[in-house]
């Protein structure tokens, strides 16, 4: 198989559309049937839903749990019926890498943070990328071994596409990450 990978000169929202038509693409081939989207407000989900009218592939978007609204992290109610009425899946979850019961008990230096700063060495959309699959995969809306198209960003918007096949987050080691379809050059 030859594949190509796009380097975006740098990060950020400015990528979004491209690296949204880049997932589109790979997703038209054989074997994608989802498509998830890291969204905090929705922005990136919409133009998701935009871009892949009429494709067939289901756009899940993934959003962060309500314990980081302090940091405006958290999507509004108005913010998921928007979604949900462009016929997005809408799911909710802790990071699937840090921020969990054992980081609250022993501070940053955990497995999950070990990994998220690995992938962060690659681009934070990467990292988003991985994390908001095993989010997925936690809510039960994809099946195991399935492989997906996953959309992550830098602070806002996407710029970083992966196929992957996700695992649940106590199986990380039978994560896979099959093809990087884009991401900034220098992260």
């Amino acid at each position: 198989m030859k594949g190509n990978i796009t380097y975006f000169e740098r990060s950020g929202k400015v990528n979004t559309v491209d690296t949204l038509n880049i997932a589109k693409i790979r997703a038209q081939e054989p074997g994608i049937k989802n498509v998830v989207v890291a969204s905090t407000h929705g922005y990136s989900a919409l133009r998701a839903a935009e871009i892949f009218t009429d494709t067939g592939i289901e756009l899940i978007a993934v959003s962060i749990s309500p314990t980081f609204d302090d940091e405006g992290w958290k999507m509004s109610q108005e913010e998921r019926s928007k979604l949900e009425e462009a016929g997005i899946k809408v799911i909710t979850s802790l990071h699937a890498l840090a921020d969990g019961v054992t980081e609250g008990l022993y501070g940053e230096i955990t497995p999950g943070n070990i990994i998220s700063n690995t992938l962060r060495l690659f681009s934070q959309g990467l990292k988003v990328a991985v994390e908001i699959s095993i989010m997925v995969m936690e809510t039960g809306v994809i099946s195991p071994g399935c492989e997906i198209i996953a959309v992550g960003g830098t602070d806002e918007g996407a710029d970083t596409a992966i196929v992957a096949r996700p695992a649940y987050a106590r199986k990380i080691k039978d994560f896979k990450i099959c093809e990087i379809l884009c991401k900034p050059r220098i992260a």
